[in-house]
């Protein structure tokens, strides 16, 4: 089943415990055909987040992530889906982040957001440095957006020319994008809240999948982020920042483990 609600594009496949799947920046539910979703034992609900895909591109005044979090929850509200765990690659695992949070800070919520798997992402905001990229990204996509997106996404992967296939994919898809959701997203990104202290607090409810080669998401980086941290962490040999892609059947069976684990 595939509707447009509360302007939000969603997928549902399967049946039984619902899993939540947010995709990354530039990308949308698409993504989730290189794992197969439809081998999961339980139901996966596919969400195209604003401006991406098909769903509409509604913005907030201010670029936040918290906003996109509060569009996911409006529409889990609608199909009244109370109980969830929840998946998010690179700008999804942002988004999967604030709605565990938002989850537990709500007063008098029957929402809850059970386990999170960050899959090529992170928990801590942008240095200064990376701040900087997320604004001119923001500024070049006005620009020129068919030469911003021909080098990002190939940049994506740690060996480009083994996925000219999947790369020409992306971009097709990606030059459908509006240049205001690019630019909205990447000022997102930019503005997010440090949730470190939520992984923190809640760090068994959490798994992250690290793509060793991820130039986005250095190892070195994560690593050094969860040393003292109780979370299921899975580092992938030879992938980069796909890992979905580049690893797909183990990225679905680490997934599927986690879910299940300490289910009936």
């Amino acid at each position: 089943m595939m509707l447009i609600s509360n302007e939000l594009n969603f997928k549902i496949v399967g049946r039984g415990y619902p899993v939540v799947f947010l995709h990354g920046f530039l990308e949308s539910i698409s993504m989730w055909d290189y794992i197969q979703i439809e081998k999961f034992p339980f139901q996966s609900i596919l969400i195209d987040l604003p401006g991406h895909g098909k769903s509409l591109n509604e913005d907030d005044n201010e670029p936040s992530i918290d906003f996109m979090a509060e569009k996911v929850l409006g529409l889990l509200s609608k199909l009244e889906i109370c109980i969830f765990s929840i998946v998010g690659h690179s700008m999804g695992g942002y988004v999967a982040l604030e709605v565990k949070n938002k989850s537990l800070k709500a007063e008098n919520s029957i929402i809850e957001c059970q386990k999170v798997v960050l899959l090529n992402s992170n928990f801590w905001i942008d240095n200064d440095s990376k701040k900087n990229d997320r604004l001119r990204v923001a500024e070049i996509v006005f620009k020129n957006k068919e030469l911003f997106l021909n080098t990002a996404i190939p940049n994506l992967f740690n060996e480009p020319t083994r996925y000219r296939n999947q790369i020409s994919k992306l971009l097709n898809e990606a030059l459908l994008l509006d240049e205001h959701a690019i630019a909205y997203s990447s000022l997102a990104m930019r503005n997010r809240k440090d949730l470190s202290s939520l992984v923190t607090s809640f760090d068994s409810d959490f798994l992250i999948i690290q793509g060793e080669e991820d130039s986005i998401v250095p190892k070195e980086v994560m690593e050094e982020f969860i040393s003292n941290l109780n979370v299921e962490y899975c580092l992938l040999k030879n992938s980069g920042h796909m890992a979905h892609i580049q690893s797909s059947e183990f990225v679905r069976d680490v997934i599927c483990d986690f879910i299940l684990k300490g289910k009936v």
